[in-house]
């Protein structure tokens, strides 16, 4: 039996990023999300996916700045070395940095136990920020607990890359298939083409399919929002009424 996943990542990650997860959430849009943690929206995110009984994973932050109100001072700055490392060069996540490790396994196991603490239990699967849990200094090392669910790499058909950035693809993810589980397939939201989601949601009648989404976005929000999501699944929609932030101004997103 197959599965079709569709996660919302950036759960936690400030007001107006919740608030639009939360909107798609509550009309049965997603089948889960991805939070953030040691971010101004974080403890608020984290008391809303207890109260709507939200399936999250741990969405590892390793680019983008903490901005918790209580980030001890050494946390933040080892996340802004490894963030500066990482965005520094395309080619950094794939360069494993000696001088670093100790960092990336602080910053690491820190989001790991402070996801616990927000949330009640270890997280049962992880995903990156900018797809950063794939970098090299994190997989080489083991950071992530074995046997949690991982994300793959983006799936791609012939032709949409070359062929050899397809198969460094699928070596990370034998890689990483030897301590966590995958999804068979993994995609973005984006582009919304009908026929490109129409065979996604094919491949999900016998495979696990994952697709990442971030409602945030203008275009992803009104997808997942005003019925073609339900429309794509062969499913009706849940009336609009049930979305107590139904009035969030569009204009205010990104």
């Amino acid at each position: 039996m197959g599965q079709l996943i569709l996660n919302a990542d950036d759960w936690g990650r400030d007001a107006a990023t919740t608030s639009c997860i939360r909107d798609c959430a509550r009309l049965g849009a997603l089948s889960s999300v991805s939070a953030m943690v040691f971010m101004a929206g974080s403890e608020e995110a984290a008391a809303s996916a207890r109260e709507m009984n939200l399936d999250a994973g741990l969405h590892l932050n390793l680019t983008t700045p903490f901005d918790g109100p209580d980030v001890l001072a050494d946390l933040a700055s080892r996340q802004r070395r490894i963030a500066a490392f990482l965005r520094g060069s395309r080619f950094a996540p794939v360069v494993y940095h000696p001088g670093l490790a100790r960092d990336f396994a602080w910053v690491v196991r820190a989001q790991l136990d402070e996801f616990e603490r927000l949330y009640g239990a270890p997280p049962a699967r992880v995903d990156g920020h900018h797809h950063m849990h794939l970098c090299a200094n994190v997989q080489f090392a083991g950071l992530l607990p074995a046997g949690v669910a991982a994300r793959r790499n983006f799936s791609f058909a012939p032709g949409e890359k070359s062929a050899a950035n397809r198969w460094f693809r699928r070596l990370g993810d034998r890689w990483l298939a030897r301590r966590h589980p995958l999804t068979d397939y993994f995609f973005s939201l984006p582009p919304l083409y009908p026929e490109r989601l129409r065979n996604i949601a094919a491949l999900a009648a016998a495979a696990s399919v994952e697709v990442e989404t971030h409602p945030v976005n203008r275009a992803e929000y009104a997808f997942l929002t005003e019925g073609a999501v339900f429309a794509l699944l062969g499913r009706p929609a849940v009336p609009p009424a049930t979305v107590s932030a139904r009035s969030l101004r569009l204009k205010e997103i990104v």
